[in-house]
């Protein structure tokens, strides 16, 4: 099973759902990111939020074609993201991908964007990715991992989003890189591309945040 959480982001950095389609993905929708996905002919299984950005018009719509409505009041603890995060990692998926989530509001993608460490801090196997129009950002641990070139995300960045990254190499890089250790705050892995069809990175310690984009 896969879950695609939909958010209320900016419309025009949300790619085509129908890109994302398939069999056994369950979709959820965000305050707003609701009334996205039924704009866009697609019913939501399940949906989170305290709907402070929708019409009572719009309002009406969600009610009426969702069944699993969780609403919540605007004074709480968590986002609306990180609440339908909770209930999409309690139901054990292969993967989840996050839509809506980037533009906008500044503190809202960053406290996104600190969601991806979730299943690392609760030693869960699920991949987490946030996708729109020009991006796809995941986090990985140490370990050794294979890159596919795509066509329309041809460049790869690596950020530390812990202290230290150690022991970074990359292979098939236009800019490869052997056993380097990449402090916080460091620009030395922006705007890398691969050279071949599929490339490898691995490290030795700490998190990082990989981000694939195009112009």
């Amino acid at each position: 099973m896969k879950i695609n959480l939909v958010a209320g982001g900016p419309q025009n950095l949300i790619p085509d759902f129908h890109q994302y389609e398939e069999e056994n993905a369950i979709w959820v929708g965000i305050d707003r990111g609701v009334f996205y996905l039924l704009e866009a002919g697609v019913k939501p299984a399940a949906a989170f939020g305290d709907f402070d950005s929708v019409s009572e018009a719009e309002m009406a719509s969600i009610e009426k074609a969702v069944a699993d409505l969780k609403k919540f009041k605007p004074e709480k603890d968590e986002t609306d993201m990180e609440l339908a995060l909770n209930w999409a990692l309690d139901q054990h998926p292969e993967s989840i991908s996050i839509f809506g989530a980037t533009g906008g509001r500044l503190d809202h993608f960053m406290a996104n964007t600190q969601l991806l460490v979730r299943p690392l801090k609760e030693e869960t196997s699920v991949h987490i990715q946030i996708i729109d129009t020009k991006n796809i950002l995941y986090v990985t641990t140490p370990g050794s991992y294979t890159v596919q070139a795509m066509d329309n995300f041809k460049y790869i960045s690596f950020l530390p989003i812990t202290p230290i990254v150690s022991g970074l190499s990359l292979e098939n890089f236009k800019y490869p890189l052997n056993d380097c250790h990449i402090p916080l705050g460091s620009t030395l892995c922006i705007s890398n591309e691969l050279i071949r069809g599929h490339g490898t990175f691995s490290f030795s310690e700490g998190i990082l945040l990989v981000v694939r984009s195009r112009d």
